[in-house]
């Protein structure tokens, strides 16, 4: 098992050169415990939202899906047609994680509420986010992102 943790964060872990450090196709995510990265789809409309990874019977271990609203909101996710456990990380308007919820359970009901006034939600897979020690005060950085705590170059 710590074999393949180890293979996990090598693969996670590794940050592109600066040139392509704000590619629309990733977030990268800045912590305590050093950076990572996800390859994500993005869910922008709200149509996309109310989708998000919902039908989903596989997702790469790099990969996830990035929510973005309008403004600053209180927003709270469910679990209905979601096939897969996942992490939401909720992000205020800068891209600083307000909260973490771990591995949310396929097809459960219950609301999961960002903390405060949330602008951007990660879903990744579920476990994920404490392995890769993601937590409030993390930072994101992707070119949809504004007035980021952590700017694109």
């Amino acid at each position: 098992m710590l074999a393949l943790a180890g293979l996990l964060l090598a693969c996670l872990l590794p940050v592109v050169a600066v040139a392509e450090a704000c590619a629309p196709d990733t977030v990268q995510l800045r912590g305590e415990s050093g950076e990572s990265r996800f390859t994500v789809d993005l869910a922008v409309t709200p149509e996309e939202r109310n989708r998000g990874l919902m039908f989903v019977e596989k997702m790469a271990t790099s990969k996830g899906m990035l929510f973005v609203y309008e403004t600053p909101q209180p927003v709270a996710f469910w679990m209905k047609n979601t096939l897969i456990p996942l992490d939401m990380i909720f992000a205020d308007e800068h891209g600083v994680v307000q909260n973490v919820h771990a591995s949310a359970v396929p097809g459960d009901l219950t609301p999961i509420p960002g903390k405060g006034r949330i602008k951007y939600v990660l879903e990744i897979n579920g476990g994920l986010a404490a392995m890769l020690h993601i937590a409030p005060g993390t930072v994101l950085r992707h070119p949809l992102i504004e007035n980021p705590a952590w700017p694109c170059e």
